[in-house]
């Protein structure tokens, strides 16, 4: 684990308790991209696979660590993050250990999202998530979050 992953794991089990008890580990934060891992076992619903909720849950956090991290990156630390909207799609099952992954936006968005941020104290970033069976491709989980930087 890198000093980034490090960071941002205490951060998440600090401010967000409910991530301690998921078993939410930072797996990552490389090439501009957030890995996080959960664990079946602390997410299990009735059926033996992933509780909906749970992967709700590591999508929206791999969008906010992504953006936190990104954030940090540029020397912004004056704001406060939050989810405003989210959508999400579950195509499979996770059956097992998960990761998630949320890769950056394309470049043009990412300035424009900085540079309406620096200008106006308030931006807005649509970020996408997906959340994958550990040693899969196949992609399990879909989000898109609409995510709110404000001063």
């Amino acid at each position: 684990m890198n000093r980034d992953s490090h960071y941002l794991e205490t951060i998440l089990h600090r401010d967000i308790p409910l991530t301690q008890d998921m078993g939410l580990k930072v797996l990552g934060w490389q090439a501009r991209q957030l890995r996080l891992f959960l664990p079946i076992a602390a997410n299990v619903n009735h059926k033996s696979t992933m509780f909906g909720g749970s992967l709700y849950c590591g999508a929206v956090l791999g969008g906010w660590g992504w953006l936190h991290l990104a954030l940090r990156e540029e020397g912004i630390e004056d704001g406060h993050i939050v989810i405003q909207e989210g959508q999400i799609s579950y195509p499979l099952p996770v059956t097992r250990d998960a990761t998630v992954i949320c890769e950056a936006p394309d470049k043009k968005t990412w300035t424009r999202f900085l540079a309406t941020y620096r200008r106006y104290g308030r931006a807005r970033l649509a970020l996408q998530t997906q959340v994958v069976n550990v040693d899969s491709k196949d992609v399990a989980v879909r989000f898109e979050g609409q995510y709110v930087l404000h001063r």
